[in-house]
């Protein structure tokens, strides 16, 4: 699933090639992409047409669209296989298009909602008076975001009574983080997945924190991490974060500090990838 770097690389891509245009129509292909506008896809494509959009936001994992002249916003969430592609109206429909939405101006291109999983999808919501879609108000700010408050991350990372690999994923308390840049950011502050919240001083959660912000951002640089052409940016180009993991999908290949050979932990119905040396298990669970 795209985490924080991902969905950014397709917001900036939103933003220079969607922001400011004006809906001429919407045409919903597959009411799956629209589950969550509980009104359905005929209200979701009736309820754009005419709408300006806004400047692309961004939250964690999600991103959305505001409507200029509305207090509504597309909130989209691209799920495992989502894409979100700025394509020329004359390209051939793509095999799992599920949303198009089309503009009133001569620059010859339209959105379109590419889903071959059809877990994500697109749905329009009331705004909160923080700019923010009603449905992610309790999404917490990422570690990107000018806004975000170190110091009760901290507080309230120290107070959960969890492992801190758990934490990273809560999006209540931090958001953007996946499984990848979880293990990434744990793997460069040298612990474990397993290690109790409760342990972490203060020092040792703003190092953590400074990891996880270091690795994501290395990540946006390059475009993302992709494994399969499942992640594209707005162009359906991939991103190449993937070439530099240091510890995700690296399972029996030497720990680029130490040489000690990666391992791979079943966690949560995902795995968990850490150096045994580096990264050294709580006593209890040794």
């Amino acid at each position: 699933m795209p985490e924080l770097p991902e969905v950014e690389v397709v917001r900036r891509g939103l933003e220079r090639w969607i922001s400011g245009r004006t809906v001429a129509e919407a045409e919903v292909l597959h009411p799956r992409a629209v589950r969550r506008h509980l009104a359905g896809g005929t209200d979701f494509a009736a309820r754009l047409k005419g709408h300006r959009i806004g400047e692309a936001r961004r939250r964690g994992k999600y991103l959305w669209l505001p409507l200029a002249d509305t207090d509504e916003s597309i909130l989209g969430h691209l799920g495992m296989s989502g894409q979100l592609l700025v394509q020329p109206e004359t390209a051939p429909d793509e095999k799992h298009l599920r949303i198009r939405i089309r503009f009133a101006d001569s620059l010859g291109t339209e959105l379109r909602f590419v889903d071959q999983r059809t877990f994500g999808g697109l749905s329009l919501h009331e705004n909160t008076p923080d700019g923010l879609p009603d449905v992610i108000a309790h999404i917490a700010r990422d570690p990107l975001d000018p806004a975000f408050d170190e110091a009760a991350f901290c507080a309230a990372l120290r107070l959960r009574r969890t492992t801190v690999k758990r934490a990273l994923l809560d999006q209540s308390l931090i958001s953007g983080v996946g499984n990848i840049y979880a293990d990434e950011a744990l793997w460069r502050s040298r612990l474990h997945f397993e290690r109790p919240t409760a342990s972490l001083t203060r020092p040792r959660a703003l190092e953590l924190l400074g990891h996880a912000r270091d690795v994501m951002n290395a990540a946006l640089a390059v475009g993302g991490t992709s494994f399969d052409s499942l992640y594209v940016n707005v162009n359906g180009e991939s991103g190449y974060f993937s070439r530099t993991l240091d510890a995700y999908g690296r399972e029996d290949e030497p720990c680029r500090r130490c040489d000690t050979l990666m391992r791979r932990s079943p966690w949560m119905n995902r795995s968990s990838y850490f150096c045994p040396r580096c990264q050294r298990p709580p006593r209890a669970i040794a």
